[in-house]
């Protein structure tokens, strides 16, 4: 059964119901170009790709091959190919430390204010004195911690597999064994083993980067929220909840501000 569409831009389009949508889109591309009288490269416009922003051009070293990609380089800190991969790890990794936060933060806000613990606030978290160590000593066990994994991290980025040689960690290479830069492995960093095949884990990575993403905005929230209204995101929530419609974050910086 055949379905014909007549008239339309430069004699109309002849649609077919066997017809590929590669065929269509060639078409009406030529008609786009009849009537705007510029040429128009068909295999450009059908490889077109989501940007940040409808419409614009996104910069040429960004050619979509990142996980995450979507053309959003204002500054143009990613000209240089170097720095460009610097800053894809940079991201990653901020990425996950935001995850991270934004879960421990929920997580111990909600012991708080169920009173099933008697935590301190999360923005007050850092001043708690503990029994078991001094303020001094946990610093020091924190640098060298960080330290330790962020060289281990960085020596990787510069030569990769470098970390999973023999002899590299104390006999435990095998559990630390990466899958590429910035995406470790092994039991022990990956024990679901999730994407083995990370040259052909696009849809892990992107959704990895986009949760990554959206914890960072959520971080930035947070410390809004805390400067604001001097308490953590659980009790903002339930004050909202309490009075939807006056309980806003718009009423609250008016408060605030007067």
């Amino acid at each position: 059964m055949s379905v014909f569409l007549r008239g339309g831009i430069a004699g109309g389009f002849h649609l077919r119901s066997r017809d590929s949508s590669a065929v269509i889109t060639k078409r009406r591309i030529s008609a786009v170009g009849a009537v705007t009288g510029r040429s128009v490269n068909p295999a450009a416009a059908i490889e077109q790709r989501a940007t940040w922003l409808p419409g614009l051009e996104p910069p040429p070293y960004l050619d979509g091959k990142l996980a995450g990609d979507y053309g959003f380089d204002p500054l143009g800190l990613g000209e240089d190919p170097k720095s460009l991969k610097w800053y894809v790890q940079a991201e990653l990794v901020h990425a996950r430390f935001a995850m991270l936060g934004v879960a421990g933060i929920l997580f111990t806000d909600l012991l708080r204010t169920t009173g099933i613990s008697n935590l301190p606030v999360w923005y007050e978290a850092g001043a708690t004195k503990f029994d078991f160590a001094s303020t001094k000593t946990l610093i020091v066990v924190q640098f060298l911690l960080m330290g330790f994994a962020e060289t281990k991290r960085y020596m990787d980025f510069v030569s990769p597999g470098s970390q999973a040689a023999e002899g590299t960690f104390f006999g435990l290479e095998a559990a630390l064994e990466g899958l590429e830069p910035g995406y470790p492995g092994g039991p022990l960093l990956n024990p679901l083993g999730l994407a083995k095949d990370i040259k052909n884990a696009n849809d892990w990575k992107l959704k990895e980067i986009k949760n990554g993403r959206l914890a960072m905005m959520a971080m930035l929230g947070f410390f809004v929220q805390a400067s604001v209204t001097h308490t953590g995101p659980i009790d903002n929530l339930v004050e909202h909840l309490s009075n939807p419609w006056h309980k806003t974050i718009i009423q609250t910086l008016f408060t605030s501000a007067s």
